[in-house]
């Protein structure tokens, strides 16, 4: 079972200040010598910089470089699903861009060891973004509408392709193929319908203009 997104965020945030510390500079830590992430210096610069990065490139290697792209701008945007305090214009376009070199690296190599080796490379070469006044602009989508009730993303698939497994944005729940099947033929997800492809039925998003139809 693949981990639920927040969760995953919650463990590569750890994860990757754990490694910042351990191969790229010292970071504040409490009395009982763990780091302390609520202290003065993980804003708006090269350690949020490769935050953002290593967790989008974490969520590219266990979800997909479009729900990791989707998730990101869904922790922007959407306050009481995942996001933090509101950033500024620039801090948010900071973290957009950071998001993005993530997923390329994400895409590229194998393992978490390997990602951040080629994250810490990103930042000694200028790629990331370290600073909210910093020139450059993201220019993919930025604005993500309000996530409805019964909004669904996929988060697993087979070897052939096909969507196993999918994540209740507003429940924060997991659920499996068979369950998610069920659940639309009881009318509790109104926007997806079923397509049956050798005798198997297949979820799908009903076509409409929402960037939530993220089914694939």
């Amino acid at each position: 079972m693949k981990i639920p997104p927040l969760d995953l965020k919650d463990e590569a945030e750890l994860e990757v200040y754990r490694l910042i510390d351990e191969k790229y500079r010292n970071l504040p830590k409490g009395k009982d010598g763990s780091i302390d992430s609520t202290a003065w210096g993980f804003q708006d610069n090269d350690i949020d910089a490769l935050r953002h990065a290593y967790v989008s490139g974490v969520y590219t290697q266990s979800y997909g470089a479009s729900t990791a792209e989707f998730l990101g701008r869904l922790y922007e945007y959407s306050p009481g699903l995942g996001s933090s305090a509101p950033n500024s214009e620039r801090s948010t376009n900071m973290d957009l861009w950071n998001n993005a070199v993530g997923r390329k690296y994400g895409k590229k190599v194998k393992g978490r060891q390997q990602l951040f080796k080629e994250l810490l490379r990103a930042l000694e070469n200028g790629e990331l973004i370290i600073d909210p006044n910093d020139k450059r602009e993201y220019t993919w989508q930025k604005y993500l509408e309000n996530v409805p009730a019964g909004a669904v993303i996929v988060i697993g698939k087979d070897k052939k392709g096909r969507n196993i497994l999918f994540y209740d944005l507003h429940e924060r729940s997991v659920i499996s193929r068979a369950d998610f099947v069920d659940r639309i033929r009881a009318g509790k997800y109104p926007r997806y319908g079923l397509r049956v492809v050798n005798g198997v039925s297949i979820p799908v998003a009903k076509r409409d203009a929402s960037v939530l139809n993220n089914l694939g």
